[in-house]
This record gives structure tokens, C-alpha cells and sequence, in this order.
């Protein structure tokens, strides 16, 4: 059986890759994503926000991930194109060997204010 924690190590490698594929299949139909960009519901609009940002990701370093039977908690910094790395907090919920809700925060003034 697949932890959680392997879930979201299998996530943060696939979207570093822009492997997907992948994600879809880490990803529960009815996935919840709320972070500090935006907001998606379902599959189709939480791999359109990853896509969106995988345009101008150029790594993620994972510092700490934390987990528990069901939940993740992920510590990185997003190094993006034109950003000093961003520390973030990334938390996701799994259920049936699948990520149900996400939950992201840092702060976007670095990858805002550059030109993308």
C-alpha cells in the first residue's frame, strides 16, 4: 500500500517534471485546491493551476514533509523564473490512495512582481 507521504513525494516529483499523467492519477475527481493564487475544483482545474504555475517552475526543494495515515505537510521552497526561492507550506489530505484537498500558502510578492 502507498502512504500519503509517498503520494505526495510522487506529486512533487511528477510536477516538477510536468509529468501530467502522473498527477491526474494522484489526484482524487473531486481534488479541492485553495492557496494563495487561486482556488480550483476538480481534477481538470487543479491540473490547469499546476500547469500554469509549471510554466515558470524551475525546481522544487523540499526541506521537511511530515505525515500522518491520512494527511502531508510538505515544507519547499518553489524556485520560479525571475523569483528568490519561496518558502512554502504545502498540506494535502489523502483518501483512498488519492489527494482530496490541498492547501497552500507562502508569500507571492517575489513571483508576482516578475516579468513573466
Amino acid at each position: 500500500m502507498t502512504t500519503p507521504a509517498q503520494i505526495s513525494e510522487k506529486y512533487f516529483t511528477a510536477w516538477q517534471a510536468g509529468d501530467f499523467d502522473t498527477l491526474r492519477g494522484l489526484l482524487a475527481d473531486d481534488v479541492d485546491f485553495v492557496g494563495t493564487l487561486g482556488r480550483a475544483s476538480g481534477v481538470e482545474e487543479c491540473l490547469g493551476g499546476l500547469r500554469g504555475l509549471g510554466q515558470i517552475l524551475e525546481r522544487i526543494e523540499v526541506h521537511a514533509r511530515v505525515a500522518n495515515e491520512t494527511d502531508v505537510i510538505t515544507w519547499f521552497d518553489l524556485h520560479t523564473a525571475g523569483a528568490p526561492p519561496t518558502p512554502t507550506a504545502n498540506w494535502s489530505h489523502v483518501q483512498d490512495g488519492r489527494i482530496t484537498r490541498i492547501r497552500v500558502t507562502f508569500d507571492p510578492r517575489g513571483i508576482l512582481a516578475t516579468d513573466r
